[in-house]
């Protein structure tokens, strides 16, 4: 099958159907005092889900033909674990304390809906939640896959990921970063979730070391290829389209890819990692990579 054959929305549909209902079964509405529902406001009915899809997609390439059931559950705890850190951290940002904004995935944020302390509890608790379905209780799942799955996501979420990342940015504001950076600050914010989701979906098999640094040589471009697009359509797109507000980069005076390149040459770079994602994956010797193929495509040329 060559990837322009590859039915992307087909595909996705049916494997974030199977993610939808898991992450509405795990999310409790009875968690006291309303949490529940706050959490399940964060979570349910809305975003790309790009970082499951890129789970399940990284397990279907080192699976092959051969299925594992184990295996198989070990990606979709995963592909709900990445979303909900990649959730509460989209509460904590929108918050006042740090990006003050009031939108989010065409809806008013958490903390607009629920108040602060609410949202601030809601996110800490998504985040619990994502360790907790990474290690259930009387899994078949091989404890060291559990214990892998774990480390790659605290990794990829804490100081030396989205969180230190994040950091960066708000000491960031009105300075002029260079590119190295600028990189730095993106590869960690954005791009370090993203290469986790791709590492755990590996992880949910046996690759070897070679086919492991190809993936994430894959994930490494297409994590820092978001959000270069993200800079782009912070200027291009407007806020009904993005689904949260558009032009609060430039309002806020925060250093981005356009800001330093300009908007013809982001656009070349993002291409640019596109190219160098798609390069590492005929690295991988894997077959089966359609899917991982397609969803770089749509990262870099996505209009939302």
């Amino acid at each position: 099958m060559t990837p322009n054959a590859f039915d992307l929305d087909s595909w996705s549909d049916q494997w974030l159907g199977r993610v939808e209902q898991a992450l509405s079964d795990w999310i409790h509405p009875q968690a006291p005092a309303g949490l529940g529902q706050a959490m399940r406001y964060a979570v349910l009915d809305g975003g790309k889900r790009l970082r499951p899809l890129l789970v399940w997609a990284a397990r279907q390439a080192v699976a092959g033909e051969s299925g594992d059931a184990a295996l198989d559950e070990a990606a979709l705890r995963a592909a709900c674990a990445v979303e909900l850190i990649h959730a509460y951290s989209l509460v904590h940002d929108d918050m006042p304390c740090m990006d003050n904004d009031v939108l989010r995935r065409g809806k008013p944020t958490v903390h607009v809906q629920f108040g602060q302390a609410q949202a601030l509890l809601a996110g800490d608790a998504l985040q619990a939640l994502a360790f907790e379905l990474l290690t259930p209780d009387a899994s078949v799942i091989d404890d060291h896959v559990q214990a892998r799955l774990c480390r790659l996501l605290a990794s990829a979420a804490g100081h030396a990921g989205m969180a230190g990342g994040q950091a960066i940015d708000l000491a960031s504001v009105g300075m002029r970063l260079n590119e190295d950076q600028l990189r730095h600050m993106h590869r960690l914010k954005t791009g370090a979730l993203l290469e986790a989701s791709v590492m755990m979906g590996a992880a949910c098999g046996s690759p070897s070391a070679e086919t492991l640094a190809a993936l994430q040589g894959y994930g490494q471009a297409i994590g820092l290829a978001f959000q270069v697009v993200d800079d782009i359509l912070d200027v291009t797109a407007d806020s009904n389209v993005l689904g949260k507000t558009a032009g609060k980069d430039a309002a806020n005076d925060k250093p981005t890819y356009v800001s330093l390149l300009g908007l013809a040459p982001a656009r070349e770079y993002a291409q640019t990692l596109l190219d160098q994602a798609l390069a590492s994956l005929n690295k991988s010797s894997l077959t089966h990579t359609q899917a991982l193929t397609a969803i770089a495509q749509r990262v870099v040329n996505r209009n939302t």
